[in-house]
């Protein structure tokens, strides 16, 4: 019986995000530099749209790059972002064809004029597709992002548009970079790191957490159907017992 035949279509994950990782110990381990070890990367990319695709998932949110990654050797840097308009302009058709929509979270402005041209361009050319809606995160930090969204309330604070009263959890949201996504169900890790490297700390407050030892290059579509079957076998009960969710 096959991973994927073990998924239950009525408790598939809305969304789902996935911290990307283990590319560099993937090129280390074949005497390679880290820049090999992204490029095989990029077919683990292709996989998981793939088996997201096919399972119904909505959402999927991949951690391509940190405001951190820009301390990196410039080098791979370089090496990265090249690696990403590349990739970019020679999806758009795959994109297209599959009905899937590309949006990016992050500071934008960061990134090098002609990465940030081939994205917009991806992005607009496969704005009316309805799938699945593929988001990167690039040049992203949640303590980025809360950080911008805490100095926007405070400007609409100020200019009268809300009160400090009108201020909820909902409120909050709405200031985010996915305020037009749902929360994700399921976030999953690669490379057996067990830590969340500020990656969406407020959407994942009620989360379930797959690691897995699998790194980055080798996460292929057998291994997303796990971290899905994994998710379906564990109870989510949001602050609550077992008993009030049985109702």
């Amino acid at each position: 019986m096959s991973l994927k035949s073990k998924i239950k279509s009525d408790l598939v994950p809305q969304h789902i995000a996935v911290i990307m990782d283990g590319n560099g110990r993937w090129a280390k381990n074949r005497g390679e530099d880290r820049v090999f070890g992204h490029l095989n990367g990029v077919n683990s990319v292709r996989e998981t749209l793939e088996a997201a695709t096919e399972i119904g998932v909505k959402f999927l949110t991949l951690y391509a790059f940190s405001t951190e990654n820009w301390d990196r050797p410039r080098e791979e840097v370089s090496a990265l972002m090249d690696l990403l308009v590349q990739t970019i302009l020679k999806e758009i058709d795959s994109l297209q064809k599959n009905e899937v929509s590309l949006k990016a979270i992050g500071d934008l402005s960061m990134l090098p004029q002609n990465c940030h041209n081939a994205l917009l361009e991806a992005i607009d050319k496969t704005s009316k597709n309805e799938r699945i809606t593929l988001t990167l995160a690039l040049s992203y930090s949640s303590r980025w992002e809360i950080q911008k969204a805490v100095q926007e309330i405070a400007r609409d604070v100020k200019s009268g548009e809300i009160t400090p009263d009108d201020i909820d959890q909902n409120t909050i949201s709405q200031y985010l970079e996915t305020r037009n996504y749902p929360d994700p169900e399921l976030l999953i890790r690669t490379s057996g790191e067990k830590r969340i490297s500020n990656f969406l700390l407020w959407q994942i407050a009620y989360s379930e957490l797959y690691f897995t030892e699998t790194l980055w290059p080798d996460f292929k579509k057998e291994n997303f159907f796990e971290a899905v079957v994994a998710y379906q076998n564990r109870e989510r009960r949001f602050g609550k017992i077992s008993e009030q969710n049985a109702h």
